[in-house]
Formats: structure tokens, C-alpha cells, sequence
């Protein structure tokens, strides 16, 4: 693993992190791999903010089972979610919660699937999104357990969709576009979307952590072109192998560090190499 960029002087880390196939196994969401990384994160005081595609409810329910109390990005960019007095200055959220404040990016759902409506209308039958899925058949496709697919439609800023035709893909991506939205691909699913962006919600919220710790240094993991926003935001990018131990061809950057391993295997063995040699200020 090659590491880049020379730091001279002792920094703050934030760790920016993806969850499906990066932290948590794309086929069993076991993060058991990724302890090791976890628990040197926590040990050094480390914040990982998890920016995904899941949604809020799936995201907190992750996060209070890892005794995380950072703040979140939901929704591939949808929203930020910074608990209640988090960082020790005020700023103006969008709306606010009993839990959070929340910094919202994207488009409603209602207009989501509103337009999702139109596409189906023009290619019947070729596109099935999460709102047409019923709890079951959502967590037969992602292998998620009921209780967690239904958190898993519990969705705001992001619609899931099916393909039937991949070839339709680049026109429907014109026609989003010629919307304002966009359509962009995961791991298992295309994703409607409008404003959504992991790299500006990444930026916006190392903007507020800077202004604690004016020399932040971020680290940022994912293993997609879903993530590729989110990797060009942070000072460290870091691509996971896929499960079948390829990297995405179109993640492409000039100081990306290609990790051994897929998904929390990668994540571990990428961090316990990269958190110590920031921490020891020793680069090569």
C-alpha cells in the first residue's frame, strides 16, 4: 500500500467511512473484520462518520450498536445528522430533531417517486424502485433481515431502483439530468437522487470540525463509483476491493490508496497501517 501527501506537523484525523461492502461485508453486513480498526479508531479519540446510502434509521440503529456518537451522513449525501451539541458553536441547520440537527442536500422522496413514476410510464417494465417493493421482497434482494429492510424503506432523499435493461441506463441518466437530478450506481442498486452528494456533505461537515481543529486531516473508505465524491472530498482516499478482490475501474484518482482486501478486511488492514503513520507523523 502506497501512502501520499507529506504532513508536517501533529494533526487531528476524521475517519469518513461507507458501510455496505466497505465496513460491513457485502454479503453477511458482519463487521467483525473491522474491529481491530474500530477499536484503534476509539483508543486514539478518532471520530468515523458513516456516509452511506442506508438510510437515517438503519444508520442509527449501526451506530447505537457500535456506541458511535458522531454525526452521520444519510442517503448518499442526503442529509447530515450532528447530534444536539456536538461541536461547541452554533450553525443553522435545516430542521432539527429531538436527536440531531440536520444539514438536508437532497431532493424530497415524494418528488423522487414522482419521477421514478414518469420513468416506469416510459419504460414499463424496466424499472422497479424500493417504494414498489413490498418489506419482503426488499430484504429477499439485499439479504437484510425484516426488521432491517423495513428501516431500509424508511427512505428520504435517495429512491433504490431496478434496471431490467442496463442498456437504458445512459438514456435514463440523460433524462434525469435534463430534471436536475441524477442517477448514480451502488453496489446492488441504481439510485435516483437530486442534490445528494457524499463529497459536498463530507466538505460541509469537515468545514465544521476545522473549525475546532484548524489542521484536520480526513481519511475517507468506500469501495464504489458511489463513493468517488466522497474520495476526492477527504486528504486520504482509501478504495476497497470488491468481493471478488477487483477494484472498481471507475474510481480513479492520483493519491488513492488501494487496499489489500475487500470490504472490513480492507478497512482494517488499510487504517491499522494508515492511523499510526499519522499519528507518528512517519511518511514515506
Amino acid at each position: 500500500m502506497v501512502l501520499f501527501s507529506l504532513v508536517q506537523k501533529k494533526t487531528s484525523i476524521v475517519v469518513f467511512s461507507d458501510l455496505d461492502a466497505t465496513l460491513l461485508d457485502h454479503a453477511s453486513y458482519s463487521h467483525e473484520a473491522a474491529r481491530p480498526a474500530l477499536r484503534l479508531l476509539e483508543r486514539e479519540k478518532i471520530p468515523i462518520i458513516l456516509c452511506s446510502s442506508k438510510t437515517a434509521a438503519e444508520i442509527e440503529r449501526l451506530r447505537d450498536s457500535l456506541r458511535l456518537h458522531h454525526p452521520f451522513i444519510s442517503e448518499n449525501g442526503g442529509a447530515i445528522f450532528i447530534p444536539r451539541g456536538y461541536f461547541p458553536f452554533s450553525f443553522m441547520p435545516h430542521r432539527e430533531t429531538p436527536r440531531y440537527l440536520v444539514i438536508e442536500l437532497g431532493t424530497s422522496y415524494s418528488k423522487l417517486r414522482e419521477v421514478l413514476g414518469c420513468l416506469q410510464h416510459s419504460y414499463p417494465g424496466a424499472i422497479q424502485g424500493f417504494g414498489d417493493m413490498a418489506v419482503e421482497e426488499v430484504a429477499r434482494l439485499t439479504n437484510l433481515s425484516l426488521e432491517d429492510a423495513c428501516l431500509a424503506k424508511q427512505r428520504e432523499y435517495d429512491e433504490p431502483f431496478l434496471l431490467g435493461n442496463e442498456e437504458l441506463a445512459s438514456e435514463i441518466a440523460k433524462r434525469v439530468n435534463a430534471l436536475g437530478l441524477q442517477v448514480t450506481k451502488g453496489g446492488r442498486f441504481h439510485h435516483l437522487m437530486g442534490g445528494n452528494d457524499k463529497g459536498r456533505a463530507v466538505s460541509i461537515l469537515t468545514s465544521l470540525f476545522r473549525r475546532q481543529q484548524p489542521d484536520l486531516v480526513t481519511i475517507g473508505i468506500g469501495d464504489s463509483l458511489n463513493d468517488l465524491a466522497m474520495l476526492m472530498a477527504v486528504d486520504y482516499p482509501v478504495l476497497v476491493q470488491k468481493p471478488d478482490g477487483s477494484y472498481d475501474p471507475a474510481v480513479r484518482l492520483p493519491n488513492l490508496i488501494l487496499a489489500p482486501f475487500p470490504g472490513p478486511d480492507g478497512f482494517r488492514a488499510s487504517l491499522v497501517e494508515l492511523v499510526p503513520l499519522l499519528i507518528r507523523q512517519e511518511f514515506s
